[in-house]
């Protein structure tokens, strides 16, 4: 792997834990405090951190100079959608085989879906 894959799988990762903050934030905020289903409550975090990240993702990470920044968007949209449904079809199953804690299996998902988001992202939104 270059070094150049390596600094931007490392920022990507930055960005990644800047945006399971907000995730985070907002799932608990609607779970917890406003009592909303889980599913939604967690649909809700992620798509804050999906605009969040792609922010940072283009200016940052890629540092992205393409003026098409709508359709870079829409792309990392689908990418983040499809990241999506696995993250909450992923947290469904686990949810229903362990029994273990929310949180804890959304912090695992999240790991899983990392590597579909940044390979995505580095092969078809960003390259």
């Amino acid at each position: 792997m270059s070094n150049l894959v390596i600094v931007k799988l490392i920022k990507f990762g930055a960005v990644g834990i800047s945006g399971l903050i907000l995730d985070f934030s907002f799932t608990w905020v609607c779970k917890e405090r406003l009592k909303w289903n889980k599913y939604l409550s967690n649909s809700l975090g992620f798509s804050a951190a999906v605009c969040s990240n792609f922010f940072l993702n283009k200016y940052w990470t890629f540092q992205s100079s393409s003026t098409q920044a709508t359709n870079q968007f829409l792309q990392y949209l689908l990418v983040s959608l499809v990241g999506l449904s696995l993250n909450n079809l992923l947290l469904h199953f686990l949810s229903k085989k362990t029994k273990a804690n929310f949180y804890f299996l959304k912090l695992l998902v999240i790991g899983i879906v990392f590597l579909w988001n940044y390979s995505m992202n580095f092969l078809f939104t960003f390259k």
